[in-house]
């Protein structure tokens, strides 16, 4: 492969682009990933440069190891629950995981989680944020918030019904039941299983494709999907208007159509 950059000025991730796809993987396999301070923070860091390098048209987001992320790392609570602790979680949430989570619905490229493991609370949900989820046939999933007496959190309550159903979300976060990578991909929650050892190999795959399309085509597909959950059909209707008539005048909507009259692959620059 070529045009391949490594950024080395992180402690808890790798992020390593190739051909305009930027790979970002929590890299704390002895822990199985899970999230400690430093990890949230540099996920939102890597996050914003992914968005903001012109350089980038896709991300994906993988962990090391045996695991994708086994969500909030509770060893760093041992010596925070002790009798007269009163813990602050949703200044937490604000401050840690729900830029994270922002960060990957809001960018205006394609993210794909390539869940190489277990997914489990946190995890999960930067999982779910994600615009694809393609699995490891080792991968799981689970909504292990009310093992602790708490509720799924960093966005789960909104995309996890989206993707599987109300009644499937209501049973997954009320049990805390692990879901396999089949039944995963049976009830929506992924997009496509493979083979442990394909995975990154699919997914890359996946991203090549995307990222040889017109990414402003794609970032204003995404953009409207995500606004299709507030807006009624005729807001929709006016914002796909809108954003139709701004497609059309960018250099990669004329190379589109020239291309498919001269019978040819098209180059998209992202003009």
């Amino acid at each position: 492969m070529t045009g391949t950059a490594t950024m080395t000025d992180y402690e808890t991730i790798e992020v390593q682009t190739v051909d305009r796809v930027r790979t970002i993987t929590m890299n704390r396999p002895e822990v199985y990933n899970a999230l400690n301070d430093k990890l949230t923070y540099e996920l939102q860091d890597a996050m914003k440069r992914a968005g903001r390098d012109n350089d980038v048209r896709v991300v994906i987001l993988t962990g090391a190891g045996k695991a994708f992320c086994s969500g909030q790392d509770l060893g760093d609570l041992k010596h925070k629950y002790v009798p007269g602790y009163v813990p602050h979680l949703g200044e937490d949430l604000r401050k840690r995981y729900n830029p994270v989570v922002k960060r990957i619905r809001q960018m205006p490229k394609p993210v794909i989680a390539a869940v190489n493991g277990v997914a489990a609370g946190a995890g999960l949900s930067f999982a779910l944020a994600c615009d694809i989820r393609i699995a490891s046939q080792r991968a799981s999933f689970i909504e292990v918030f009310i093992n602790v007496g708490l509720i799924p959190d960093s966005g789960s309550t909104f995309t996890l019904p989206r993707l599987v159903g109300m009644a499937k979300a209501m049973e997954l976060c009320f049990t805390g039941d692990k879901v396999s990578a089949e039944e995963a991909l049976r009830i929506g929650l992924v997009n496509k299983v493979v083979p442990a050892d394909d995975l990154i190999e699919e997914t890359r795959k996946l991203a090549g494709k995307l990222a040889a399309l017109p990414p402003r085509g794609i970032a204003l597909t995404k953009r409207l999907i995500n606004q299709s959950y507030d807006n009624d059909f005729d807001a929709q209707l006016e914002a796909e208007a809108f954003a139709q008539e701004t497609a059309a005048l960018t250099q990669d909507h004329y190379e589109g159509v020239v291309a498919f009259i001269e019978k040819r692959k098209p180059q998209f620059k992202g003009d």
